[in-house]
């Protein structure tokens, strides 16, 4: 289930990015892969990629790839993967953010390649604060309750029980693929 990756995120990320003093925390970031096709099997629909550093993997190609035949051995297959997640904690009595997921495929008219993108919105309420360990207790919309330990305590200093965060998570993948040289 998808809200399994914001708890995952929520539970690495909360305690180090919340800023008790900042209404809204940002942090997002970009990761380009480069790799090689080395093998294609289209009976299976899968595709050997090797990547610039030598590592070697298998990936299977759902219905969806639509120009699977147009790949070729040597062909160059580049991945971008973006993902940010956006913090806004809220006092009691403001109003929060309706919990929502979207997404959004795509694909590339000129060559082999498409996209995809995932937003969820979800908010968690504050059940404890421990300033002297410097951890932090939320409760997600589902009841599940998780406890993590804050990089600087300073983070938590303005968050109180019954505090609410609004989370935002994104997740895109783009991938394009160039002919072999």
């Amino acid at each position: 289930m998808r809200t399994n990756k914001l708890l995952i995120v929520l539970a690495g990320v909360v305690a180090s990015v919340l800023v008790g003093r900042a209404q809204t925390v940002t942090r997002a970031g970009t990761v380009t892969a480069t790799a090689t096709i080395t093998a294609i099997d289209s009976a299976t629909r899968s595709l050997t990629l090797r990547t610039e550093k030598g590592e070697q993997d298998t990936f299977t190609a759902g219905p969806e790839v639509t120009r699977f035949n147009q790949l070729k051995v040597g062909d160059t297959i580049r991945l971008t993967y973006y993902e940010s997640l956006v913090l806004q904690l809220r006092k009691p009595g403001v109003a929060s953010t309706e919990s929502a997921d979207a997404i959004a495929p795509g694909r590339t008219k000129a060559a082999p390649g498409g996209g995809v993108a995932v937003q969820q919105t979800r908010t968690v309420t504050v059940k404890a604060v421990d300033k002297n360990a410097g951890t932090i207790t939320v409760t997600t919309p589902d009841g599940q309750s998780i406890t993590r330990k804050v990089e600087d305590k300073k983070n938590i200093e303005n968050v109180a029980v019954g505090d609410r965060i609004d989370i935002t998570y994104s997740q895109a993948v783009l991938v394009n693929a160039e002919p072999a040289k």
